[in-house]
């Protein structure tokens, strides 16, 4: 593996590279509160098997890209991040994978740029148009949702996630990511402005419009234990997909699927990408192991 700078028009994106130059190109989103470190095992894993694996820090966890206003922070513009990032590799088509926020970004990009995703693989977090329903209709997603409005106070949410040497923050993982793993995130996090603009992305607003459904062969891994997205979004999914559909569930993992159960996320993405998964439409739910 590789440290790189990327440079586009919006700033330096910090990222890992790893894999054959002439390989298959990948691209893996983080979400919060993590970094690019949270997809470690699925970098080995994909260049081992030929893959041109590039993960970047997105917007505000890379230094060099870490505008002060919230409204910076919006979909749209994280979206864009993924082409320009792109485009600087080079690559015309890529396979796009995200969890939790980066999956957020994965769903949007595949919506405004479908000719640029060979395939779409999102952990964790449902179709945005699913999620947004199940929050007007379901009291389960509500609460889980909950913190988000929470979250948009500042700087209280700062002070009280980084207070007690960031005794809140560490909570957030559950006990389910390697301890090293959240050392590294929380120094990370801790640096002046990182967690004000990681969390700018809960404060940017709403999107511009209004999402689609998606028509690119899709994978999306659920878990039943995650604590931020119920059944009622991951479930309805599927009708957000207009292309080839997988839905896998990872039965007793929870939110932290890449670090939590990286042996089966691995299995799936690589099905995923080789055609093995996707190849057909199958909206219904399959448990993997």
């Amino acid at each position: 593996m590789t440290e790189v700078s990327i440079s586009t028009a919006a700033g330096v994106f910090d990222a890992t590279v790893a894999g054959p130059p002439e390989g298959r190109p990948v691209l893996l989103l983080h979400g919060f509160p993590q970094t690019r470190l949270a997809w470690r095992r699925q970098i080995v894993a994909l260049a081992e098997h030929g893959y041109r694996v590039v993960a970047p820090d997105q917007r505000g966890y890379s230094p060099g890209v870490r505008p002060e206003r919230p409204e910076d922070y919006r979909i749209s513009a994280l979206a864009d991040d993924v082409v320009a990032i792109t485009e600087e590799l080079g690559w015309t088509t890529f396979d796009l994978v995200g969890h939790d926020w980066g999956g957020a970004v994965a769903w949007w990009t595949a919506d405004a740029h479908p000719g640029r995703i060979r395939t779409l693989t999102v952990v964790s977090t449902p179709h945005p148009g699913a999620l947004a329903h199940a929050l007007r209709t379901d009291e389960d997603q509500r609460e889980r949702s909950r913190y988000m409005i929470d979250w948009r106070e500042t700087p209280a949410t700062e002070n009280a996630m980084l207070a007690d040497d960031a005794e809140l923050l560490r909570t957030l993982y559950a006990g389910k990511v390697p301890q090293t793993s959240v050392d590294a995130y929380l120094r990370h996090l801790s640096r002046p402005g990182a967690l004000t603009a990681a969390l700018n992305w809960y404060r940017s607003g709403r999107p511009e419009r209004a999402i689609g459904a998606v028509d690119v062969p899709t994978l999306y891994v659920w878990s039943t234990e995650d604590t931020a997205f119920g059944s009622a979004a991951a479930q309805a999914t599927g009708r957000w997909v207009d292309g080839p559909y997988r839905f896998e569930i990872l039965r007793g993992a929870g939110h932290w699927i890449p670090e939590e159960a990286p042996e089966a996320l691995n299995r799936l993405l690589l099905g995923h990408l080789t055609g093995e998964a996707g190849a057909g439409r199958d909206p219904g739910p399959r448990a993997a192991n």
